[in-house]
């Protein structure tokens, strides 16, 4: 029988690793998964009761505009002003898409190449390093710092001809840190004089502890013509199957961002937009008023992994809800989270899948806990 070919280019693309220990915890009934990255709580009670009347209109059921409905747009616009210090025109810069990894693949697709590369700091998402490949591009990586952050220095020596953008997490997936403005302003700058893009993720805004404050690079000066920043609605309001999320870009890229989306999806589901018109006036209190619990379930995790040390070190976490932990064993991780699973029913997710190769990473995702379960 002969062999079909198979795309090189998506064979050389790592295994998507969440649905591979996923298999192992459903082989193991009553493992406690701390692998995927999901909120303890569910979207708002007032989307659910509106969503009849949504249902009931037949225009709601046709194609809506590329870029998404007028009422979210608007909606995410003051969100942006009020919150992010951003004053962006709501038709020529923002777009609406079936969540922030699809934006982020369909900005890859706008503004690079085949051949060119992007750089990726590490720890980088995981889904990140496999978009580009699929697309031909290629990841350039940095190593972090003690703390797990990039430095301009490290992104200075690897930008050259054929770089178009540098990559930015914060909060960061998988370790928790949350990047100081500082540095994401100097890279933000640095982008600007080398005339390339800076693609800004910020998943986890809304997700900060002890203090810490989120910046969004779009806010600054002169940085409209070369930011993209990525937003996602699946964490801060229990929306994570609903799939939507949005991008805000500069001018000159949404011709050929319509053109992307139009033909990858022709508009998010419109149905999730209006849900998330809803949640957006609703606002942020919304995920606030469920930081305590899972602030208390972080210092919870963090003191009985602590005493642990030296055999266990922890990255300092001030975002997100990810603790990244670098155990002192000779073991591949992928090997430790089957024992975890296996032996004590409890499941993680390795640390090279994010390009930690140097030790022993897992990354601990608590987000789905609450007090009672931590």
């Amino acid at each position: 029988m002969i062999k079909k070919s198979v795309a090189e280019r998506i064979e050389q693309v790592q295994s998507p690793v969440i649905p591979i220990v996923g298999d192992w915890v459903k082989a193991y009934p009553g493992t406690l998964s701390l692998g995927q990255g999901v909120v303890f709580y569910p979207p708002p009670k007032p989307i659910s009761s509106s969503i009849q009347s949504f249902l009931e209109d037949p225009l709601n059921h046709r194609y809506q505009s590329v870029q998404g409905i007028d009422a979210l747009l608007e909606a995410i616009q003051k969100k942006l002003f009020d919150e992010n210090g951003m004053k962006v025109d709501a038709g020529g810069q923002i777009m609406v898409t079936a969540g922030s990894n699809m934006a982020f693949m369909q900005a890859i697709l706008a503004i690079a190449n085949p051949g060119d590369e992007v750089i990726l700091p590490k720890p980088y998402y995981f889904n990140h390093e496999m978009a580009l490949r699929m697309l031909g591009i290629s990841p350039r990586f940095i190593e972090p710092d003690d703390a797990m952050l990039p430095t301009l220095d490290r992104v200075k020596e690897a930008t050259h001809d054929r770089t178009r953008a540098v990559v930015t997490v914060s909060p960061n997936n998988p370790s928790g840190a949350v990047y100081p403005a500082s540095l994401l302003s100097d890279i933000n700058q640095f982008c600007r004089e080398k005339n390339i893009y800076h693609i800004s993720d910020e998943a986890y805004e809304y997700f900060h502890y002890d203090g810490s404050n989120h910046f969004s690079p779009g806010s600054l000066p002169l940085s409209s013509d070369h930011t993209l920043s990525l937003y996602s609605l699946s964490k801060a309001y229990g929306f994570a199957s609903w799939r939507i999320g949005y991008m805000v870009m500069p001018p000159h890229l949404m011709p050929s961002m319509r053109k992307i989306q139009d033909t990858n999806l022709i508009c998010a589901p419109v149905v999730s937009q209006y849900a998330a018109t809803q949640a957006l006036q609703i606002g942020r209190s919304y995920c606030s008023e469920h930081l305590s619990t899972m602030d208390r379930v972080r210092r919870h995790l963090i003191g009985a992994l602590t005493p642990l040390a030296p055999w266990l070190q922890i990255t300092p976490a001030k975002g997100a809800f990810y603790l990244l932990i670098r155990l002192e064993c000779r073991q591949h991780p992928l090997e430790v989270v089957r024992w975890l699973i296996e032996k004590h029913r409890v499941a993680a997710i390795p640390g090279n899948a994010f390009g930690l190769e140097k030790g022993c990473y897992l990354r601990i995702a608590y987000g789905s806990l609450k007090t009672s379960t931590a």
